[in-house]
């Protein structure tokens, strides 16, 4: 991530996220850089499809894909960079390794995450599975994946 920060900071473009299952572990390895001030422009968790609706997630795409889906991840990144008027935008949304009573459909080892680029209105977009039995291993291959794709629309 330190890689990404300085290139942030050097091209003098912000970042903004909004994370589900991750919790904010996205966020917490940009803030571990010095300098990541200057480029966080906001940060948000929202666990629940109200709170991303309340962020402006389409509920009609949460409707229509789940809230397990690589569209509500689109959503979610562009809302998210919209919002905190930020260059980048980053949507991760899935389940790792947990049943959602509240929201059933989706593999409960599947994650999505998306890096909205709104100077050039591009999504670049990934997929994670989960496949430690810790939760927080899940969340790193998590943070690997969002870093790759940092690192192919920061330019």
């Amino acid at each position: 991530m330190k890689e990404v920060v300085e290139k942030l900071i050097k091209l003098n473009k912000t970042i903004a996220t909004m994370e589900s299952c991750t919790g904010g572990h996205i966020v917490d390895a940009i803030t571990n850089v010095p300098g990541a001030s200057n480029v966080l422009k906001f940060s948000c968790v929202t666990y629940s499809n109200e709170y991303k609706i309340k962020m402006n997630v389409s509920s009609e795409i949460i409707d229509k894909y789940s809230v397990y889906s690589i569209e509500v991840a689109k959503e979610m990144s562009l809302k998210i960079s919209m919002f905190a008027n930020s260059n980048y935008g980053i949507g991760i949304t899935g389940k790792l390794l947990k049943k959602d009573e509240s929201n059933l459909y989706g593999k409960d080892d599947e994650v999505f995450i998306s890096v909205y680029d709104r100077d050039v209105d591009k999504y670049y977009s990934g997929r994670i599975t989960a496949v430690y039995d810790k939760r927080e291993d899940n969340k790193d291959l998590v943070l690997l994946e969002t870093i790759k794709l940092l690192k192919k629309s920061v330019r």
